[in-house]
């Protein structure tokens, strides 16, 4: 684990009310190309933007992103409507075929992880890439209930893998802020991306022909093949180390908690050479890190926030209130628009615990208000619903941005970075099993019970962003005689 740095000014104790100093200072390198770029002064976003990706190895990862991600926004614009015009689904058989890529997600998040630690992760993530632009195409082939299924789960597990396997190289090539940065960056890129395929993909919805839909579901897959021409660029160093680095011999050694010092030590000087591989990947395991796993729970948790916006919201729009369903998809522009604005300077910092509990903090109270905000919609006009809803989206976003944040510093500090592959492979996985229960959560809690089912969600999101928030408290805290 990374040390938290020290801030130009003390930070707030953790035990006050939670705020977001207005102005964060930029990691040296960064500043050091802003200011050459701008001649010192304060630069715009794009600018910001390009200075920003001057590492070569996160230029080659936002190019690629922004390549696959295309495709990616292509086919989920016309997903589900290509399995039910086109393939003839039922509904209930779309659901069974999207779960079950979601299922498989949740293993392969940790398989992903895991092999990174084990394998070149740059050539298993230039693999994965190349079966999932593969698989993209093989839909077309899709002309029944099994053969859907089968290649949905296929497709859905190596998307997962590869997400799992691109964190571990984000955690190996990147220290400190850098790492957020770089996934802060990374979504931005994707959201702008994904909307953009969107846009493509509506060309086929209205076409409405089932070439047109197979057309461009193999644009889609082409897309992601194209990205591949960028990660073979990607150079060795993002690989994982050939053997477990001791405290003379790696610096990342230095940084870990007195537990993974200890363990690290004991590798080094007990038993034969032989020996010693074996009993690192056990002392090294997340699954023997109790607040590792603690953070990855609630993170998992708070997640379901996705689910609220994908599924609770465009539901509670058509069948409970007045607004127009058209609001459906403003929302979801609103929702890319603050993250593209706002995930890289929010994100800017929380690599320190300190900091990063901070911005946990907040979202789980920002993500509590709109849950309530966006019940209070029910029964009232079309035009001050439209307003509620709007309101309680942009507090919603703001959630997300900023647990993404806390939770991405926290992934990367807390983890031991002789096995990141596999501590973010967890991570992952948390997410994914989130993500797999978050639909049937939120219909049966604020699709059934309104008013009530929404106040629980809320005391969830609370309660486990405040969780997240006391882990942050507790690791900071330990964390400084280790630095």
């Amino acid at each position: 684990m990374s040390p938290a740095p020290a801030a130009s000014s003390p930070s707030p104790d953790t035990d006050a009310v939670p705020i977001i100093e207005p102005e964060l200072p930029l990691e040296p390198e960064l500043d050091a190309a802003v200011a050459t770029a701008t001649n010192g002064r304060r630069p715009g976003l794009l600018r910001r933007l390009a200075a920003s990706v001057e590492d070569p190895v996160l230029r080659i990862l936002v190019i690629a992103t922004l390549i696959s991600r295309v495709g990616r926004g292509i086919f989920l614009t016309v997903t589900v409507l290509y399995f039910t015009l086109i393939v003839g689904l039922a509904p209930h058989e779309v659901a069974i075929v999207l779960g079950a890529a979601s299922a498989a997600g949740v293993l392969s998040s940790l398989a992903g992880g895991w092999l990174a630690d084990r394998v070149s992760a740059r050539r298993l993530l230039i693999v994965l890439s190349i079966v999932d632009g593969v698989g993209l195409i093989c839909y077309v082939f899709a002309h029944d209930f099994a053969s859907a299924l089968v290649i949905a789960v296929v497709v859905g597990a190596v998307e997962q893998a590869a997400n799992s396997t691109r964190m571990a190289i984000i955690a190996r090539a990147f220290d400190g802020g850098r790492r957020v940065h770089a996934r802060a960056v990374l979504r931005t890129v994707t959201n702008v991306a994904i909307a953009v395929g969107s846009g493509v993909g509506a060309l086929a919805l209205l076409a409405g022909t089932a070439d047109a839909y197979r057309w461009i579901i193999v644009g889609a897959g082409v897309m992601y093949l194209a990205g591949v021409t960028q990660l073979v660029k990607l150079p060795r160093s993002v690989d994982a180390p050939t053997h477990v680095p001791s405290p003379a011999s790696a610096p990342t050694a230095t940084a870990a908690t007195p537990d993974t010092t200890d363990a690290a030590a004991d590798t080094t000087t007990a038993g034969p050479t032989d020996a010693a591989p074996r009993r690192s990947r056990f002392a090294h395991s997340p699954w023997r890190d109790p607040r590792y796993l603690g953070l990855t729970a609630l993170s998992a948790i708070f997640g379901m926030q996705f689910g609220v916006g994908e599924v609770g919201v465009p539901l509670w729009i058509a069948n409970d209130t007045n607004a127009p369903e058209v609001l459906v998809a403003v929302v979801l522009i609103l929702n890319t628009v603050i993250v593209v604005l706002f995930q890289v300077p929010l994100s800017r910092g929380t690599h320190d615990l300190r900091r990063a509990g901070r911005v946990s903090a907040i979202a789980a109270w920002l993500m509590a208000a709109a849950c309530l905000v966006y019940a209070a919609a029910a029964g009232l006009p079309a035009g001050f619903a439209i307003a509620v809803i709007v309101i309680a989206a942009i507090a919603h976003a703001f959630a997300e941005v900023l647990s993404q944040a806390g939770g991405w510093g926290l992934s990367f500090e807390l983890a031991d970075p002789v096995r990141a592959g596999t501590y973010q492979g967890v991570f992952s996985m948390g997410y994914s099993l989130g993500a797999m229960v978050a639909p049937l959560f939120v219909t049966s809690t604020a699709l059934t019970f309104g008013l009530g089912g929404w106040a629980i969600l809320g005391a969830v999101f609370l309660a486990s962003g405040l969780g997240t928030w006391a882990i942050a408290r507790v690791a900071a805290r330990t964390s400084t005689p280790a630095a």
